[in-house]
């Protein structure tokens, strides 16, 4: 299938579905792994939708890219992800044009996380589109617009107090913990996932909260037994996490698998405990969560951790939205400027096909004389008048327009009142 459209601003959407209409459940459907993301950049070129990338946080699945409609982004998404194509066209936003640019600059400063001024966002956003460059699927446009985000984030994050304070969901985490188990500092506590998620919730924990009874479990045993090494924390092998779950009092799951690792037949016998899953999708199966002696949250009710940094930030906001809108006009100018460069460049290339074929004529074998040069310049003169003339004359609804342009651009001096 090949699949037609231009590079028009009005052909830049961005599909999406994120946390302010969708539980972590439905997210987790839509999420894609790198697996999954180069399949679908695969197929992508495949159909020739060759400037994009794909946006999997825990928060939102976002596409971003030309096409010719929205739709062609949505059926991408679906035919990698485990969601449905019915659901996501009810549940998702999508913008277009100069709409959907102002979204990525909102995303890429924290303005439109579900922790307001998230920074660990710019990160993502910058690996996606590396991932998507590549594999030959990110083009100038999309490279252009996303280093300018970059570059806004960053003045942001210093010009502003958008970001300031410590507020991330490892640290929703660690004030969860304060809250409803007050006496963590004396609790077994397993962290399952030793990613950057998981490394930072435990960091914080030991920190804020002097816990020092963790043991990590990791798949792969040595990344474990580093971080172990680092903090004077215990560790033990993939192989014994049902046996180490069933011991500790609070369990950390942050394993990011595509299917639940913690199940209800795990823990169906066990003690009381807290779980707190930190993964999209979703790696403690719901079935946990109806266990009687088991507390289970997840990142949604994490993400309601309120904090008085929050309400100092959003007095951050208009100052954000300021240098986005100067950066963004910049963005659009140099869209435009591009634009106009390409035509310049086709203007150019249609004068050098007169001159080509008007001195050929001219010549015929010969030599130049001056007056042979004299009347190749009058003919080709002469016949970019008559490009203009005959344009004018065609489009007759418009001839005011053209000419007041040509003679605005000659600079004839000519007073046309």
């Amino acid at each position: 299938m090949q699949v037609s459209h231009s590079k028009e601003i009005a052909n830049f959407h961005i599909v999406g579905i994120n946390y302010k209409k969708t539980d972590a459940a439905i997210r987790g459907l839509y999420a894609i792994n790198p697996a999954q993301y180069e399949q679908l950049l695969e197929h992508a070129r495949a159909v020739q939708l060759d400037d994009l990338f794909v946006l999997s946080t825990c928060n939102r699945t976002e596409v971003y890219g030309f096409a010719a409609n929205p739709g062609q982004l949505i059926d991408l998404l679906c035919r990698e992800s485990n969601g449905d194509k019915s659901q996501l066209e009810e549940l998702a936003y999508i913008k277009s044009g100069e709409e959907a640019i102002r979204h990525l600059y909102q995303v890429g400063t924290g303005l439109d996380s579900q922790i307001l001024g998230d920074y660990e966002i710019i990160g993502q956003i910058r690996n996606a589109t590396k991932f998507s460059k590549a594999r030959q699927c990110l083009g100038s446009f999309l490279e252009r617009l996303v280093n300018s985000v970059l570059q806004v984030s960053k003045l942001i994050k210093t010009e502003t107090g958008l970001s300031k304070g410590t507020v991330s969901v490892a640290f929703a985490t660690v004030r969860m913990l304060e809250r409803i188990c007050p006496d963590i500092k004396d609790k077994k506590v397993v962290l399952l996932g030793v990613g950057k998620i998981g490394r930072n919730t435990c960091k914080n924990m030991i920190e804020y909260l002097g816990v020092k009874e963790v043991t990590l479990i990791n798949r792969t045993l040595q990344v474990a037994a580093d971080f172990a090494g680092q903090h004077g924390l215990q560790y033990a092998p993939y192989e014994n996490m049902v046996s180490e779950m069933q011991a500790a009092d609070v369990i950390l799951v942050a394993s990011n698998a595509p299917q639940p690792t913690v199940l209800a037949d795990h823990l169906r016998n066990a003690s009381p405990k807290l779980i707190v899953d930190l993964s999209i999708p979703f790696n403690v199966e719901a079935a946990v969560g109806e266990l009687s002696h088991i507390t289970l949250v997840n990142v949604d009710e994490l993400s309601k951790v309120q904090d008085e940094t929050l309400q100092n930030r959003l007095g951050e906001v208009p100052k954000a939205i300021s240098i986005i809108d100067e950066h963004m006009e910049e963005f659009l100018y140099w869209y435009k400027m591009r634009k106009h460069a390409v035509v310049l460049k086709a203007v150019k290339d249609k004068l050098q096909e007169i001159h080509t074929r008007e001195i050929l004529q001219q010549k015929n074998g010969g030599h130049y004389k001056m007056e042979d040069i004299e009347l190749v310049s009058s003919r080709i003169i002469q016949k970019m008048i008559n490009l203009m003339a005959g344009k004018v004359r065609k489009e007759t609804d418009k001839s005011d327009q053209y000419i007041a342009m040509i003679n605005d651009i000659f600079e004839t001096g000519v007073n046309q009142e």
